[in-house]
């Protein structure tokens, strides 16, 4: 801002009620020409945002409401394991990465290059979409619109060009992306989204194997690569669950807070259960490090090999009882489910038949939004808590004082675009092109700060993510970690921030 600009304002920077405000602006116009004019508005805009207060840090230890939720209705607590009970290390990705990788090489033949590959632990985020058709990995906001500069083929950026010649859209059709139920249509979507964290390393294996085909002028058929690197993948987490069984404070993180949650739970009289996907041998030396051989004295029904989104969706599939001794289940029908037996499969139904746990008196915490949360809370009426582990990376960065000048400058200069873009005259058009390249700049910085490839898992430039309205809309909270919930009383009541809708008052800050 020159000398000058920033002179003037001060000579008239005081109290204006919106008539004065509207005569100044009159009398300027009459005084300087469009460029002066415009100018002047920036720098106005410049020095009010400066001079305003940095928004509070946000607290990475906070339980975030989507929906009111008051813990005094609920009498009982449910949990997953993988990624909200047990939080796992960097080396979890790599050990999965490579046993994929092993296996392309061994099962499927694919070329001894890709034995080279190493994971690159930075490069996706959980919540984008992999085009199964065309080969492309890309982020979708809510509106199902495509972020233009995070689309690649491979490790490599796709130009916005090319993107809208393959797509011919920005906004891709919910057919495309989600499949299309209506009524005698049978089309199956072309889009896989990515919503779990053990997407991650196989996304990764995806595109760098697809990168050395790319460089090496090798014909794939995109499809075929994603089905064989999800089959390898998938194929490995048996081996993955003994390696990490046999050698589990390689792989998972301390969680000191989670015993201490339990037995509050269980000292005010509350009912835990535990379901899961993963099997009893992998999950019980999990348990055992985090709170202590006798884990499974706090929960009142423990379900492995739950088979999730099955275990919610399905009536017909008996629970069996699971003889851990023997590392088989029983074939005998299950007319109870007793504390300190480990059952198999099973449905949610069956589980609240026997139980009578139902409805709103029941909080479930999963990591994924579809299998663990979405049945729940819309068919089952139970309250639902997602534990999001990027949250803490995300509210760190969040914090910054770099990003929070940055995010609140860019509010305020898209505002100063919006206010003057229908100034037609070649001066005017010339600084407003200035005013854009600064807003794009400045987008791409609110971005890269999260992942430089691929930006924020919550948003995209300005819209949430596709991830975050599937989370918002399936979990009443969400936090990055069980033990957050040791910092509220068993009868909080988490209230849902009132939001600014387009039609209410603007606020330029975050």
């Amino acid at each position: 801002m020159n000398t000058s600009c920033a002179s003037r304002f001060l000579k008239i920077k005081r109290s204006l009620t919106h008539k004065d405000v509207l005569c100044c602006l009159f009398i300027t116009a009459k005084r300087f020409s469009t460029r002066e004019l415009l100018n002047e508005a920036y720098c106005r805009t410049k020095l009010k945002c400066r001079s305003k207060k940095l928004p509070q840090d946000v607290n990475p230890q906070g339980v975030f409401a989507c929906n009111e939720l008051d813990l005094s209705e609920v009498k009982v607590y449910g949990f997953d394991y993988d990624y909200t009970l047990a939080h796992y290390k960097p080396s979890l990705e790599h050990l999965l990465y490579n046993l994929g990788r092993d296996m392309l090489l061994e099962k499927y033949k694919y070329p001894a290059g890709i034995a080279n590959l190493e994971y690159k632990p930075d490069f996706a985020v959980r919540g984008l979409h992999y085009d199964i058709e065309k080969g492309l990995l890309l982020k979708l906001d809510s509106f199902l619109q495509i972020q233009f500069g995070a689309v690649y083929r491979g490790l490599t950026p796709v130009p916005t060009e090319e993107v809208l010649k393959l797509y011919k859209n920005r906004i891709i059709p919910i057919a495309y992306v989600e499949g299309d139920t209506r009524a005698h249509k049978t089309n199956q979507a072309k889009m896989v989204h990515l919503a779990d964290l053990f997407s991650v390393p196989e996304m990764g294996l995806l595109c760098n194997v697809a990168e050395y085909f790319n460089k090496n002028h090798i014909d794939y058929h995109p499809e075929i690569l994603f089905l064989d690197v999800k089959n390898s993948v998938q194929h490995c987490h048996p081996i993955m669950h003994k390696i990490v069984a046999q050698n589990v404070e390689e792989y998972v993180r301390p969680n000191s807070g989670l015993k201490k949650y339990f037995r509050l739970l269980q000292e005010e009289g509350k009912k835990l259960f535990l379901v899961t996907n993963s099997p009893f041998h992998f999950v019980n030396a999990g348990m055992e490090m985090l709170v202590g051989h006798e884990w499974r004295d706090f929960f009142d029904v423990v379900i492995v090999n739950a088979n999730k989104p099955k275990f919610f969706t399905e009536v017909s599939r008996p629970i069996r009882v699971f003889d851990k001794n023997a590392n088989t289940h029983i074939w005998e029908k299950v007319t109870s489910l007793e504390k300190g037996i480990i059952y198999y499969e099973g449905t949610v139904k069956q589980m609240q038949d026997l139980t009578g746990w139902s409805g709103h008196q029941v909080l479930y915490f999963g990591d994924h939004p579809y299998s663990d949360l979405a049945d729940v809370t819309l068919e089952h009426g139970w309250r639902t808590g997602a534990i999001i582990n990027e949250l803490t990376h995300e509210i760190n960065t969040l914090n910054t004082n770099t990003f929070k000048q940055n995010a609140n400058w860019l509010q305020m200069l898209t505002q100063l675009i919006e206010d003057h873009q229908d100034y037609k005259q070649p001066e005017a058009l010339e600084i407003i092109e200035k005013w854009m390249a600064e807003r794009d700049y400045l987008r791409n910085a609110t971005k890269s700060v999260f992942n430089p490839q691929f930006g924020s898992v919550f948003r995209t430039y300005h819209n949430p993510t596709y991830f975050s309205r599937r989370l918002f809309r399936f979990a009443d909270i969400y936090t990055s970690n069980i033990r957050h919930l040791l910092n509220y009383s068993l009868t909080h009541t988490f209230y849902p921030r009132r939001g600014v809708m387009p039609h209410e008052y603007g606020s330029y800050f975050v």
